[in-house]
C-alpha cells in the first residue's frame, strides 16, 4: 500500500491509457483527471483539471507511433505539471522512441535519442521510468535519475510455465550479434542453452541470415528481441530456423513495434506465436491469432510505488 495517496498522482497521454489505468488500478488509487486534445490546426492541447501542487506526479507515455505527437504530449503535459507546481514529475516511457538512434554510424547522423533525453528534461522532467532501453548506454544521455526496467523475466517466467519439466529440447536463439547478452541472460534463467544468427544487412529493416551458430536440429527455439518492428529480421531467422532442422519455432520480445508489413510478415512465416509486452498499445487492426501480450503493468506499479516511497527499484532489474 502507498503511505500517502494524497501525495501520488498518476497521468496518461493518449498513447496508452489502458495500461495507465491497470497502474492506477494496482496502486489503489485513481487515475489523475487530465485531457489531451487537438486545437483545430492539429497542436496539442492539454488540460489538468485537479490540483498537483507539491505532489509526486507520474506521466505514462510510450512514445510509440505516431511517436511525434505522443512525445509532443508527453512534453506538454511535464511542462503543465511544472507550471503547477508539482512536487516532482517523473516521466514513465515503457517504450522510448527514437532509441535506435543513439550514435552517429555516417558522417553529419543526429543523435535523435540524446536530443529527446535532453527535451524531456527542459521540459521538466526530475526523473524516467523506462523499459529495455534499445541500447542500455542511453540513460548515460540523462542528468536525471533513469530507472530502467527489464522486461525478460516476464518473459521467461511465461516459457517456464509454457513448457514446464520439457526444457531439455528448448533452445534460445539471438537473432543477432546486438542481442547475445539479453538473449544469454534469458537462456541462463531457463536453464537452456543458445545459439546465435550471424547475419549481413543490406540495407534499413532488411536482413539476410549468413550462418547459425550453435545446434538447433530438432530442437524447439525461442527467438528473442528488445523489439520487433517491420519484423523482418525475426521472420528470416525464424525461417532459416525451421530450414535448418527446428521442430518449431516461437518468438518473443519486449516492445511490438509492427510497423509496416510487420503482421502480413509474421503470419506468413514459421512462427508459430509471438509473445510481446505491452508497453505499447497495438491497434484491434494490427492482431492476429499468433499474437500474445503479457501485461507489464504489475512491474510499472511495484517500480512507482518504491519510487514514491523511496525503496530501491533496482530489485526489479533481475
Amino acid at each position: 500500500m502507498i503511505r500517502n495517496y494524497a501525495d501520488i498522482k498518476v497521468f496518461t497521454g493518449s498513447a496508452h491509457p489502458k495500461l495507465a489505468e491497470q497502474i492506477a488500478q494496482m496502486l489503489d488509487i485513481k487515475l489523475g483527471n487530465a485531457e489531451v486534445t487537438k486545437f483545430s490546426d492539429g497542436e496539442t492541447a492539454v488540460k489538468i483539471d485537479e490540483k498537483v501542487r507539491g505532489t509526486d506526479v507520474f506521466i505514462i507515455q510510450p512514445t510509440s507511433r505516431p511517436v511525434n505527437d505522443h512525445l509532443m504530449e508527453m512534453l506538454i503535459m511535464i511542462d503543465a505539471m511544472k507550471r503547477a507546481s508539482a512536487g516532482r514529475i517523473t516521466a514513465v516511457i515503457p517504450y522510448y522512441g527514437y532509441a535506435r538512434q543513439d550514435r552517429k554510424t555516417r558522417a553529419r547522423d543526429p543523435i535523435s535519442s540524446k536530443l529527446v533525453a535532453d527535451i524531456l528534461q527542459t521540459a521538466g522532467a526530475d526523473r524516467v521510468l523506462t523499459m529495455d532501453l534499445h541500447c542500455t548506454q542511453i540513460q548515460g544521455f540523462f542528468n536525471i535519475p533513469v530507472d530502467h526496467l527489464v522486461g525478460m523475466p516476464l518473459l521467461a517466467k511465461y516459457y517456464e510455465d509454457k513448457f514446464g519439466d520439457n526444457m531439455e529440447d528448448v533452445i534460445a536463439v539471438s537473432p543477432d550479434l546486438g542481442s547475445v547478452s539479453r538473449v544469454r541472460t534469458f537462456a541462463t534463467r531457463l536453464d537452456i542453452p543458445i545459439a546465435i544468427i550471424d547475419k549481413r544487412r543490406q540495407k534499413a529493416n532488411e536482413s539476410e541470415v549468413m550462418n547459425i551458430i550453435g545446434d538447433i536440429k530438432g530442437k524447439k527455439v525461442i527467438l528473442l528481441d528488445d523489439m520487433i518492428d517491420t519484423a523482418g529480421t525475426i521472420c528470416n531467422a525464424a525461417n532459416a530456423l525451421k530450414e535448418r532442422g527446428a521442430v518449431a519455432v516461437y518468438a518473443c520480445c519486449t516492445h511490438g513495434v509492427l510497423s509496416g508489413p510487420a503482421v502480413d510478415r509474421i503470419q506468413a512465416s514459421e512462427i508459430e506465436e509471438l509473445v510481446v509486452l505491452d508497453t505499447i498499445a497495438i491497434p484491434d487492426d494490427k492482431k492476429f491469432d499468433k499474437l500474445h501480450e503479457i501485461s507489464v503493468a504489475p512491474i510499472f506499479a511495484d517500480a512507482i510505488r518504491r519510487i514514491h516511497e523511496d525503496l530501491s527499484v533496482s530489485k526489479l532489474f533481475v
